[in-house]
């Protein structure tokens, strides 16, 4: 059987696939738009989040059995028609959980603290300490909107700076569940206006399409910070732009964006938000737990 790898994974995940007795063939020099060409004989393909799982390319798959996306999210597949053909989708949502949350602990000091922009004017021989006061993590509320896997790692990592956490999901924690990570429920407006941070960790879906407009923006308290390491298109970022510049938000920071690569925007004029591309997973160890334990699903669901 041959298993295509679309995008790079953690080496001892191809190393798992070959020693199963699987013939691996590796796509990852292959132009994207050119893939389809590339996987008709395929009896499973292993992806990230560069390759596009559509329709054209399932049905140019005319032998796949299986998906394996090494990640969290499933946007970069259509599921339902790749079900529909009796394909299994598989996806490692708990792999790169730690990497994530740490970076966004990393991306809330970053901002509240000034880092990177410290950072730009150091490297243009400027010294820049009276413009970089900036504020302290302890004491503050943090607003985690989406308590799965990832936002409870950032709550476990949040307390120990000593911040208040308050949380909003469409299902509601139980009460053990809530009391061993330190965190409170609240209604997604409430949570809003309460937060002094607020970070975002759900899928992008038709309801979650810009949750964070200038509606939303306008209920947050004045000099809040909104943090993106989930989906681009969960933010508004014309209105998270609007917001940073008027000096409503202390700042910002996004790992995601609407449209990736990022090459162009607005926001690359103001210094109180850090950009960053889409490096939430990228941690050795979390490619590598991702790139493993995909290659062991892939291989047991096509000897299955």
């Amino acid at each position: 059987m041959k298993v295509g790898i679309c995008d790079p994974i953690a080496q001892e995940g191809v190393e798992y696939l070959k020693k199963e007795g699987f013939e691996v063939i590796d796509l990852t020099g292959v132009p994207k738009d050119e893939l389809p060409k590339h996987v008709g004989d395929l009896d499973a393909i292993i992806i990230r989040s560069a390759t596009k799982v559509r329709k054209e390319f399932i049905d140019a798959a005319k032998n796949l059995k299986v998906i394996g996306r090494a990640g969290v999210g499933l946007d970069n597949v259509d599921v339902e028609y790749a079900k529909s053909k009796g394909i299994k989708v598989l996806n490692t949502p708990g792999a790169t959980s730690i990497s994530v949350a740490e970076l966004v602990i990393g991306l809330i000091l970053a901002v509240m603290r000034k880092i990177a922009y410290a950072d730009r004017e150091m490297r243009h021989g400027k010294w820049p300490k009276k413009k970089c006061k900036g504020i302290e993590m302890y004491g503050k509320t943090l607003g985690i909107i989406g308590i799965g896997r990832i936002g409870r790692e950032v709550a476990k990592r949040a307390r120990a700076f000593g911040m208040k956490i308050i949380y909003y999901d469409v299902f509601k924690l139980d009460d053990r569940t809530a009391n061993e990570l330190g965190v409170e429920y609240r209604d997604l407006d409430d949570l809003i206006g309460e937060a002094d941070v607020i970070t975002l960790h759900v899928p992008l879906l038709p309801e979650t399409k810009h949750m964070i407009n200038a509606e939303r923006i306008a209920k947050m308290k004045d000099g809040a910070i909104v943090i993106n390491a989930a989906r681009g298109g969960v933010v508004d970022e014309d209105a998270l732009y609007e917001a940073l510049k008027s000096g409503k938000l202390y700042g910002a920071a996004l790992d995601v964006y609407e449209h990736e690569p990022l090459k162009e925007s607005k926001l690359f004029e103001l210094d109180n938000i850090v950009l960053t591309p889409h490096i939430g997973a990228q941690a050795k160890e979390g490619q590598t737990r991702a790139g493993i334990e995909i290659a062991q699903k892939v291989a047991e669901a096509l000897k299955s």
